[in-house]
């Protein structure tokens, strides 16, 4: 099966990702694969409080994902993957990529204005530097695509 990744952050631009995702995956009979990467916690002398914060981001990155997958739902068909890593954003892509070869597009969205963290990481050290062992091409969405101009494109 056809996976599109979308890698949910808190950019204006993540719903242009998603939603062009989700219908991309409605037409071609693929599935959407969300990725949430939670920041690394760096509290090594308080164990205890690490475990909390790192607790409390789990839960809201689950709930967070849970309505992002339904949404994903009604678009594509099909409820959407759910991928949470703790980390830096290049070692999670690279490796979910690794990790399942059915993701075979990377989604996400750009603003206007100025490039958001995704576009200018990629950009900057390229798909090829997250190690993987195959390509995987990069669509980028601009961020004030309505779902009806996506639609069009479909």
């Amino acid at each position: 099966m056809r996976k599109f990744l979308v890698i949910a952050d808190d950019t204006p631009e993540f719903r242009s990702a998603l939603s062009y995702a989700a219908t991309r995956a409605r037409v071609t009979g693929g599935m959407v694969s969300l990725l949430r990467v939670l920041p690394p916690t760096d509290f090594s002398q308080w164990a205890g409080v690490r475990d909390e914060i790192e607790r409390e981001q789990r839960e809201e990155a689950e709930t967070l994902l849970s309505g992002l997958s339904d949404a994903a739902a009604v678009k594509s068909g099909r409820p959407a993957e759910i991928i949470i890593r703790t980390g830096h954003i290049k070692d999670a892509l690279r490796d979910v990529l690794n990790a399942d070869p059915e993701i075979k597009i990377i989604v996400i969205g750009a603003s206007g204005s100025h490039p958001g963290p995704l576009v200018t990481l990629l950009v900057r050290e390229g798909v090829g530097t997250l190690g993987g062992t195959r390509p995987v091409p990069v669509t980028v969405v601009p961020g004030d695509l309505s779902d009806e101009a996506i639609e069009e494109l479909m």
